[in-house]
């Protein structure tokens, strides 16, 4: 079977959520997607994400939403995490975190698909392996479903081509998002993974990877401490559309993606 996979990138705010909710639904209908996945880690108030708005999410027909460096952001999330199997964080924090880095979803034409979170470490705060982590948890993913699509949540382009590398043959398609900026490097690699450096940001465009612009500049001018805003205009929903042959789990073509909100 052929099989669609939609991935989004950032979702950024209350203008990210409402070109979800806008743009989604219609979308899956129309390239007949079995199964979406996006980034909500700056779901709410752009920074972290509630249980409130991940159930808006889901509603909106998102199948499981992964996170990142600010999963922790919003206190309430710890019982999301633990109780919501559709929400996981990157699988190489300590293994003495709370909630899970990997989940198993029934897609829509019921086959089974796996979701593994990972976080980078350049440039980044200090973290577990992410490597040597993919590796303990495709043991388990790989006992349950050939379709794996892993999210990369990384700052540096390098250390998300190495994951892309890394894991070529053995997952679907390999994601990255984190940085808010959309690559052009979409590409099969030999084995059969799916990969793009960066999905790009599902929210507020004029703006600085979704922040007000005047309060960006601000900062950097001044260098003082100063309240970063969701910014409001030129909202996009970001991401990328993945097919794969269901019975090897090889992806066999990967398109970028760019739907405006008022497409």
């Amino acid at each position: 079977m052929i099989f669609k996979a939609l991935v989004l990138g950032d979702i950024v705010g209350r203008p990210g959520r409402e070109v979800v909710e806008k743009q989604l639904s219609a979308f899956v209908q129309q390239e007949g997607i079995h199964f979406t996945v996006a980034n909500g880690e700056n779901a709410s108030g752009g920074s972290g994400i509630t249980p409130e708005v991940a159930e808006k999410l889901f509603a909106c027909g998102l199948d499981v939403i992964t996170t990142g460096d600010h999963v922790w952001k919003k206190k309430e999330v710890i019982q999301l995490l633990e109780s919501e199997p559709r929400i996981i964080r990157p699988a190489n924090y300590s293994p003495m975190a709370l909630g899970r880095g990997w989940t198993v979803v029934e897609s829509r034409c019921g086959i089974p698909v796996g979701v593994i979170n990972l976080l980078g470490r350049v440039f980044m705060q200090p973290m577990d392996c992410p490597f040597r982590a993919v590796d303990e948890v495709l043991k388990e993913v790989s006992k349950k479903t050939k379709i794996i699509i892993v999210d990369m949540h990384a700052e540096a382009t390098s250390e998300k081509i190495a994951m892309g590398w890394y894991l070529d043959g053995r997952v679907s398609a390999v994601v990255g998002t984190h940085t808010h900026v959309q690559t052009a490097d979409e590409r099969i690699l030999p084995n059969g993974t799916a990969y793009i450096t960066d999905l790009g940001m599902t929210g507020p465009y004029k703006s600085v990877l979704g922040r007000d612009i005047n309060r960006v500049l601000k900062a950097i001018i001044t260098q003082m401490p100063t309240r970063f805003e969701v910014a409001e205009k030129d909202v996009r929903m970001s991401g990328a559309v993945i097919t794969v042959d269901s019975s090897t789990g090889k992806a066999l073509e990967v398109k970028r993606l760019v739907v405006h909100e008022d497409h």
